[in-house]
This record gives structure tokens, sequence and C-alpha cells, in this order.
């Protein structure tokens, strides 16, 4: 009996560590939590932009996010978008 005992938990070990290396290998690559699926359309205030994400999937975007946190997809090809950016990156540079 404790031989059966054993072996069965032995194999629940191994179930349970294959399945946590299946997953540490599978999400190698971060997943994002939020992606851009419709695009805001207004001007935002340049000043209340802390950072920027590009996206390519679902849809070309940038990925704004406020001061507050609020993540805002806009075109990339909106003059003010491209303004935005190079401002947000020189920020970062001097940082």
């Amino acid at each position: 009996m404790k031989l059966h005992a054993a072996a069965i938990l032995i194999i629940f070990w191994l179930g349970v560590f294959t399945v946590h290396t299946v997953k540490g290998s599978a999400g190698s690559q971060p997943m994002r939590k939020f992606s851009c699926v419709s695009l805001f359309t207004q001007q935002l205030n340049i000043r209340q932009l802390v950072s920027y994400e590009k996206q390519q999937v679902p849809v070309n975007a940038i990925m704004f996010i406020t001061t507050k946190g609020i993540k805002i997809c806009v075109s990339p090809d909106q003059k003010w978008v491209q303004a935005a950016m190079k401002k947000i990156d020189q920020k970062r540079a001097t940082k």
C-alpha cells in the first residue's frame, strides 16, 4: 500500500512540475493586458502623457499612458502624436 501511495505522489509531482515548466517556457514573451482595437480621434494634452507603447496588432496604434494611468490609443500617423512621442522620449533621456 505504501508503494502504491508513493507512486501516486510521484506521478502527481511530475504532473505539477511539467505544467509549471510548460507555463514558464510558453510565457517567455510578455502578453499585453490591454490592446488597442479602436483609436481615439481627438488630440490629447501632451503635458498629461507620461509614456507610450507602439502596437501593430490588431491595429497599428500608439498607446499613450496618462499621468492618471489611463491608456488611450491613437493613430501613429498624426503629427501631434509624433510630437508627443518625441517630447516623452526627451523627458526619458533627461531622467
